[in-house]
């Protein structure tokens, strides 16, 4: 099948992922992806059946942003795939469909995998943030059996320690060319996550090409998908204009 665009990391095909995967060749590290949930009336907004079957046999991890409403309804459709966790997006804004309920500020993205556990190649993300403090030792009373005088040391704690799994990222209201456009700050970490640089990502609903931008800025390969041919063309604007391995901002609040 023809690619829609092609550089030398990023291939981005024209059409339903359920029908363009069968046409091309290939294997990827890693899935991740932010299907169309099907909350609202949105023209767009359809749950597309099958697309969880369908990229199964691409890669043995999946990343898939949506909200709690989303996975409930459609949790048969991730059949062929584990649940191993989930990440949230705590965003800066929120948005709510309902004016009695809470104000929803935040989004999933759930980890999926197939296969034994200990088989996947997956990379622990930390948060290098070790910072020096000062110390105080009080005296204890002199009845107290080895008693000393006070002291005041410097100390070195926290260190590396795992990333949370809460992660609050600016959202791209006020600058999105998408209605869904997720920031490549909350995308970055999933792909360090469960792939090495040169590996293949795939994303299967490419949207304005958040996903493969974050990939090639992090030296991976990627191969996108996306039934609007609007939304591709804005996918190779962004690419076009992104300089290839720039400063990739990732605003993450760990």
């Amino acid at each position: 099948m023809k690619p829609y665009y092609e550089d030398e990391w990023v291939t981005l095909y024209h059409g339903d992922c359920r029908e363009v995967l069968p046409g091309i060749a290939g294997f990827a590290s890693v899935i991740v992806t932010d299907p169309p949930y099907g909350e609202t009336n949105l023209a767009w907004d359809r749950w597309q059946d099958g697309w969880a079957q369908a990229v199964a046999g691409w890669s043995r991890q999946l990343w898939c942003f949506g909200s709690m409403r989303m996975f409930l309804e459609h949790r048969d459709d991730f059949g062929p795939w584990q649940y191993a966790q989930e990440i949230v997006w705590e965003k800066h804004n929120g948005s709510g469909f309902h004016a009695d309920r809470f104000r929803r500020v935040h989004e999933f993205a759930t980890h999926w995998y197939q296969g034994p556990w200990e088989a996947l190649h997956t990379n622990v993300q930390t948060t290098p943030d070790a910072t020096a403090r000062t110390v105080r030792k009080k005296a204890k009373p002199p009845q107290w059996h080895g008693a000393t005088g006070g002291t005041v040391y410097r100390s070195e704690d926290g260190g590396p320690r795992l990333m949370r799994s809460v992660l609050r990222v600016r959202s791209e209201h006020g600058r999105a060319v998408h209605p869904t456009q997720k920031p490549l700050g909350i995308i970055d970490p999933l792909i360090a996550y469960s792939s090495d640089p040169g590996d293949t990502v795939l994303d299967p609903f490419t949207g304005s090409g958040s996903v493969l931008l974050a990939a090639r800025q992090s030296r991976r390969h990627a191969i996108g998908i996306e039934a609007d041919e609007a939304y591709c063309e804005t996918a190779v604007r962004r690419l076009s204009h992104f300089e290839l391995f720039g400063a990739l901002s990732t605003e993450v609040t760990p």
